[in-house]
């Protein structure tokens, strides 16, 4: 495995070509729900204009471009860890072990693996880690837009579950907003008991 930084466009089109998946994450610091990894493997014959980071892109354009990815890649999984799971593993290594799940649920093998960040988990596969490669690498642009869209769909359903947490806005990231409600209605079943705001809420209130 390599960590590959500063890549030029021109790199990363050289790194992306052969039978590629493309690896991203959502929800590394979120208080409440899984921690989602999508791997995607883009059809070179079929492309699709407009793949950046999904942090990059308004919901609108997430939303078509899922719809593109979906229909004109040649494979897409979505691997997760529960909140159990990633207070057993700790968040880091839930988050490898999702990638790792997603890569095996491909329908097809890919050729390697490009992850987004500074390491990858063993998959088994020559795999490397592209600094910011979901803004240079299209396939993990793609894979960030999948994590993205189905962990915020999964968010704006526990909103409607529990709609006192605001969970639709701040899609459970540690805000001010999900702090009043930590304080005012508790931890819910989804919430992930080893982060420190649910941790100390649970210690005060004698683990409930």
């Amino acid at each position: 495995m390599a960590v590959l930084k500063n890549l030029t466009p021109e790199q990363a089109a050289v790194l992306s070509s052969g039978l590629v998946a493309g690896v991203d994450e959502v929800g590394r610091g979120p208080l409440i729900g899984d921690v989602v990894t999508a791997a995607v493997i883009l059809d070179p014959a079929n492309p699709i204009a407009g793949l950046n980071d999904s942090k990059k892109l308004s919901e609108k354009k997430r939303d078509a471009l899922y719809g593109e990815i979906m229909e004109k890649a040649l494979a897409v999984s979505v691997g997760r860890c529960s909140p159990a799971e990633i207070d057993e593993l700790n968040i880091l290594h839930a988050t490898m072990t999702a990638m790792q799940r997603a890569v095996a649920g491909l329908s097809i093998r890919p050729e390697k693996v490009l992850v987004d960040g500074n390491r990858t988990p063993d998959f088994g596969l020559p795999a490397d880690a592209v600094v910011k490669g979901d803004g240079l690498v299209a396939a993990i642009s793609a894979a960030s837009i999948i994590a993205k869209v189905v962990r915020d769909k999964e968010m704006e359903a526990l909103d409607a579950k529990y709609p006192q947490y605001g969970l639709a806005k701040h899609k459970g990231y540690p805000t001010k907003a999900h702090f009043e409600a930590l304080a005012e209605h508790g931890v819910l079943p989804e919430h992930r008991r080893s982060f420190r705001p649910v941790r100390e809420w649970l210690e005060q209130n004698g683990g409930v």
